[in-house]
């Protein structure tokens, strides 16, 4: 399969790194054609990983990951283009993360809306699911380095897009257990998540954990 993985940081290099294990072809779209970190990438991963520009990896990808920076997400979508995204899935993995105050940072959408809500609001010919924004970037490609059962959780409007989304996440990236939240207005919930996990990470000394719904 065609993927574009939108980003250059730890994220979209872990997901673009495992989907090339997984035999796909991926392209990773930065601001600029000659991204020196994309760059690095592709050449470290082989004949099926590429870079270039959001708009080339956009119109590369049949699914879009979004694993750029949540300030800078809907921006990074205009440059890859609407006529490049109109009826492709894209998994949105960015969170709402504002660093303007240091460290740790706050949320500048929280409560009654979402990163995950304004994207699909700018884009409505997307099919915007939003998961893996709960756990660092190591996690989301291998759940299976924490012992015992754990939870991923998905939002978005369209059923069908959720259900392939699924299928990424269990028979690509091994999750067992992914509960669905229901449309992409319960993205303020998992993006909420992000206040606790900070305080998580800051209390266990460690970003290499998550959550399980005991029921």
């Amino acid at each position: 399969m065609k993927i574009a993985v939108l980003g250059t940081g730890m994220v979209g290099k872990a997901i673009g790194s495992k989907l090339v294990s997984l035999g796909h072809a991926v392209k990773l779209g930065a601001r600029a054609a000659k991204n020196e970190k994309a760059a690095a990438w592709s050449a470290q991963c082989g004949a099926d990983a590429s870079h270039g520009t959001f708009a080339e990896a956009a119109a590369f990808g049949e699914i879009v990951f979004n694993c750029t920076a949540g300030s800078g997400s809907i921006d990074a979508l205009t440059a890859a283009g609407a006529a490049n995204l109109n009826g492709k899935i894209l998994i949105d993995i960015a969170n709402p993360l504002d660093f303007s105050g240091g460290m740790p940072p706050t949320l500048f959408v929280s409560n009654n809306d979402s990163l995950g809500e304004r994207i699909q609001r700018a884009f409505p010919e997307l099919k915007v699911v939003k998961t893996l924004n709960t756990v660092n970037a190591d996690l989301m490609v291998n759940p299976a380095q924490l012992k015992g059962d754990h939870d991923m959780f998905v939002s978005g409007n369209d059923a069908e897009a959720k259900a392939f989304v699924k299928e990424i996440l269990t028979r690509w990236f091994g999750w067992k257990s992914v509960i669905d939240l229901g449309d992409i207005s319960t993205a303020r919930g998992t993006e909420s998540f992000l206040l606790l996990w900070l305080r998580l990470w800051g209390a266990l000394g460690t970003f290499n954990f998550n959550v399980k719904v005991v029921r």
